[in-house]
């Protein structure tokens, strides 16, 4: 396997992780009658829109999909698909922390509306990571040729998510810190 599927693999696997974290402590707090973490809940989403938003898709829109386009026309419709979800992340992403917000400054009244958010949020991104797995990835194994390999992987072994155990910058240390707390693969260390 190529450097840049086993990096995007990584990177899938680590927000899934992430997102699963996120909804198994709001559904802990309901169970328990009480309310999240809103602290680690934003840092969540604050990773979301700082990484996969921002370096994982574009890596993915800006290099990998332009050399699929390239070289077959077979999975166009679905590039073309995979890149508005990824045009729209953002503000995705913005839209539950707007309804984070408003869970944690009006309570329980708006509960529900995150829970459904979140839920909604989630289903989008299992379904957006199955279709770059199990579409996009073997046809880039079976289309791009060596050389597109070697450029591919040298993109994307730069600036690597630290989710997956790469250092983060200086200035992300302590949100990497404070998420890595909470995730289960994190729990030991």
């Amino acid at each position: 396997m190529y450097s840049t599927i086993s990096i995007l693999r990584s990177e899938h696997t680590a927000l899934v992780t992430l997102l699963r974290t996120a909804t198994s402590l709001v559904a802990t707090s309901r169970e328990r009658g009480g309310l999240p973490d809103f602290t680690i809940l934003r840092a969540m989403l604050f990773y979301i829109a700082e990484f996969p938003e921002r370096h994982h898709h574009r890596k993915e829109s800006e290099l990998l999909f332009p050399k699929l386009r390239a070289r077959t026309p077979l999975a166009r419709p679905l590039l073309d698909h995979l890149d508005e979800d990824h045009m729209r992340g953002e503000s995705r992403v913005r839209e539950l922390e707007h309804a984070l917000t408003a869970f944690e400054m009006l309570g329980e009244a708006r509960r529900a509306a995150f829970e459904k958010a979140l839920g909604r949020y989630v289903d989008f991104y299992l379904v957006h990571m199955s279709l770059e797995e199990h579409e996009i990835f073997p046809l880039a194994d079976r289309v791009l040729h060596a050389r597109d390999w070697e450029e591919l992987d040298a993109a994307f072994t730069a600036g690597r998510d630290p989710l997956t155990g790469a250092d983060p910058q200086a200035e992300y240390v302590e949100l990497f810190a404070q998420i890595r707390r909470h995730l289960p693969e994190f729990d030991q260390a």
